[in-house]
């Protein structure tokens, strides 16, 4: 919380959600501990739920894929870089890769 409150200052009158996404980490005895002592209310995630995110079939995969082997000294070289990738794919290429859901 102190550091939320350092970094975010304006969420210290806000209510907290955290979102679980299921990883091992979040789902701990620890981090659930801490998450129910720092009242914070807890948005369940529905585990295999692809339908929630087709994005991490189709989109972020061949997002990770992109910037491989190039080096980016700063972070504005690397933004105009996704940038220039996302102005690059063709007009239906998220429409495209929707249907491929029904595929998988």
């Amino acid at each position: 919380m102190k550091k939320i409150s350092e970094k975010r200052s304006g969420l210290q009158k806000k209510k907290i959600i955290f979102h679980q996404d299921n990883a091992s980490t979040h789902k701990s005895v620890l981090a659930m501990g801490n998450i129910r002592d720092l009242h914070y209310e807890l948005l369940e995630h529905p585990p295999y739920s692809p339908d929630l995110a087709p994005s991490d079939f189709y989109l972020f995969p061949k997002l990770k894929l992109f910037p491989a082997g190039q080096c980016f000294s700063l972070n504005q070289e690397m933004t105009a870089a996704v940038k220039g990738y996302f102005a690059d794919l063709t007009k239906n290429h998220f429409r495209d890769g929707i249907m491929l859901l029904d595929h998988r």
